[in-house]
């Protein structure tokens, strides 16, 4: 196991940001400085889970965050500052409603099944105004923007940045774009086991959101910022590997080339589909975009219902060629380690029962979704997508009763806190009837 204080000493680091992501996905860190980084190392940091999104009270002990010291990421543009992701631990046992521990316990069991999952995600963001009102480039304003060169070379400060620093950690990026909408980004980088791509997604996110703020703009990663543009996936290019680091997802005589294990694993997502949205789209505003009409570019990128075809961008599941499995429904609100977490879940059900996904839809599903009667509806609202997950005994026992029973009671406060809250749109429409 590494050293931190003699990691720190090597590399200069006077500080480590010791880190965990509560249930909504909010990363939470206690300053650590290098001088004491070793008991923290072996004590772990200090803090009140009641404070975070968790659901506990006042009067619970205090949560140890234990830092992964394999983590440990020296951040390229403040290198005096090292980030590390934690998980927390509650009177000597590690708290099972902690994301990341979730996502450990599920690579545990499928590693016990002779499995490990490896994934890599698109997350894209908006560079927008520091007052969060407007994109950040008034001249990026193409009808279809996607690839625009010019609007790319106008933010290549920070996206040269943030890609730099990828390179320096040893992520492998390989191409960065302006996405679909007006002030829109994607930047992709190499894939690794899900836990790992878990832990840099965490970490990307943190990071596009310091650098942008560094150039004097903001990052988001909200599903729909804007009502009239696209909004912001994550998607997931996954894969199956065994053990020993064997693929068991290509199958070069089948004519998508995907193996029956591949094929089961389809089945789950398939088979729990409507219930994940409520972990793959988990705020109010990503039914937004899910459910979205037609944006300024003619699309909304986001699927509508649960379905999969070969290369085609308008399913849940996209096929892009043998070997991996995309999945175009989550979008950047998800939470690292559960998003990779429900994945897992799901798809280790296709596999144990073992399910069949059903019959490969090569039709374009923004055009002719309706001709097809057997295919489910993407849930329309957060409530209904919560709803379906408590029902699904499956998927909440694969997560953890503690974990299922927390998240739905803290979501469901926040359901409520919108249906509380008077819009302008009320008023507009109700105020004289």
């Amino acid at each position: 196991m590494t050293d931190l204080a003699q990691w720190a000493a090597d590399r200069g680091v006077k500080f480590f940001l010791c880190n965990f992501t509560d249930l909504f996905g909010v990363q939470r860190a206690k300053l650590v400085p290098s001088e004491a980084i070793a008991g923290a190392q072996e004590g772990g940091a200090g803090f009140a889970g009641f404070a975070a999104w968790l659901d506990m009270s006042p009067a619970d002990p205090d949560m140890l965050v234990m830092p992964d010291a394999e983590t440990a990421i020296q951040l390229p543009w403040k290198p005096e500052l090292a980030w590390v992701a934690g998980d927390p631990w509650m009177d000597g046992q590690p708290v099972a409603q902690a994301p990341r521990n979730v996502l450990k316990s599920l690579v545990k069991k499928a590693m016990d099944q002779g499995f490990m999952l490896k994934s890599g995600v698109e997350p894209e963001f908006h560079l927008i105004d520091a007052d969060g009102t407007d994109i950040s480039d008034n001249r990026d304003s193409q009808e279809k923007p996607c690839y625009d060169q010019s609007a790319l070379m106008r933010r290549y400060d920070v996206i040269a940045e943030i890609c730099s620093a990828m390179i320096q950690l040893g992520w492998k990026p390989y191409q960065n774009d302006h996405e679909d909408a007006n002030g829109q980004f994607e930047i992709n980088w190499d894939f690794g086991p899900c836990l790992e791509t878990a832990d840099r997604h965490a970490f990307f996110k943190f990071m596009v959101k310091e650098i942008a703020e560094k150039h004097g703009f903001r990052a988001t990663f909200m599903p729909k910022p804007f009502s009239h543009l696209t909004g912001n996936g994550c998607h997931v290019h996954h894969s199956l590997w065994t053990a020993d680091g064997q693929t068991c997802v290509f199958d070069g005589e089948d004519e998508m080339g995907l193996s029956a294990v591949a094929y089961h694993f389809l089945g789950g997502l398939m088979a729990h589909g409507q219930a994940i949205c409520a972990i793959t789209n988990p705020t109010v505003n990503s039914y937004k975009r899910i459910n979205a009409p037609a944006t300024l570019s003619g699309a909304t990128w986001s699927p509508q219902s649960v379905t999969y075809g070969g290369n085609n961008r308008t399913h849940m599941v996209r096929i892009p060629g043998g070997g991996r499995l995309e999945l175009r429904l989550a979008d950047g609100a998800a939470n690292p380690y559960l998003l990779q977490a429900v994945l897992l879940a799901a798809g280790l059900d296709g596999l144990e029962r073992p399910l069949d996904p059903g019959k490969r839809l090569d039709i374009d599903m923004y055009s002719e979704g309706h001709k097809v009667r057997s295919a489910k509806n993407l849930p329309l609202n957060m409530l209904d997508a919560l709803r379906v997950f408590e029902k699904d005994k499956y998927l909440t026992a694969a997560l953890g009763s503690e974990f299922s029973l927390a998240y739905l009671k803290l979501r469901m406060r926040e359901w409520t806190q919108f249906c509380q809250h008077l819009t302008q749109w009320e008023r507009d429409a109700t105020l004289d009837c």
